[in-house]
């Protein structure tokens, strides 16, 4: 074998192993996601966070250095979902009136099924204006969210034939602010909170053009 094959090789054997690291990290932080969500950041640690995935607490250890990588990891995985969700429905939706009514009924399904791990997001947030240990995994999920809820709402005016109202970043916020105060009043036990927030989304399509 020549020394262009062995370098090939090498790569390959590289490249297999970094993936298979990557894909078993992403597997130990997908199990862990929902602990973290019902415990908290403040009261939830390595050791518990195993006790309670059933996994093990040295296996944490070697795919993650502390707990702050191993919480960015399932920040990461549990924010790119929506984003994937949404970019499917602005890929098939053919009229605004389609867009709107799809975005709404996810952001709903959203609301009522991972609220858990919505609290887990605003909790760390919050967390981030105290602790340095995780802010940049913040300013990246936040960057994909407007990016991808600009996409929505760009797709939207594109559709209904009108230029969009508003920016992306303020398209983000409303939407953010929109979801944060869904959130509270459904936590709470608000009964009215889904069928609200899902009036108020499509409130807001109507007004961004």
């Amino acid at each position: 074998m020549g020394d262009e094959s062995v370098n090939t090789a090498i790569k390959r054997a590289e490249r297999a192993g970094t993936d298979k690291f990557a894909l078993r990290r992403r597997g130990l932080a997908e199990a862990a996601l929902e602990a973290i969500a019902e415990r908290g950041f403040a009261r939830t640690g390595l050791r518990e966070i195993a006790q309670r995935s059933d996994l093990s607490h040295g296996s944490l250890h070697y795919y993650f250095t502390d707990k702050n990588d191993l919480i960015a990891e399932a920040v990461r995985i549990s924010k790119g979902r929506p984003a994937e969700r949404y970019a499917a429905i602005v890929a098939s939706a053919t009229t605004p009136d389609e867009l709107a009514i799809g975005v709404a009924e996810e952001m709903t399904r959203s609301l009522r099924d991972d609220a858990a791990l919505h609290r887990l997001w605003y909790d760390l947030r919050n967390q981030a204006l105290f602790e340095s240990g995780f802010g940049d995994t913040i300013e990246q999920v936040e960057a994909m969210l407007q990016e991808a809820i600009w996409g929505v709402l760009e797709r939207y005016a594109e559709l209904a034939g009108k230029p969009c109202r508003f920016d992306a970043l303020l398209a983000y916020s409303l939407t953010d602010g929109m979801l944060q105060n869904a959130l509270i009043r459904h936590v709470r036990g608000d009964a009215d909170a889904i069928d609200r927030l899902r009036r108020e989304c499509l409130a807001l399509f109507a007004a961004c053009v």
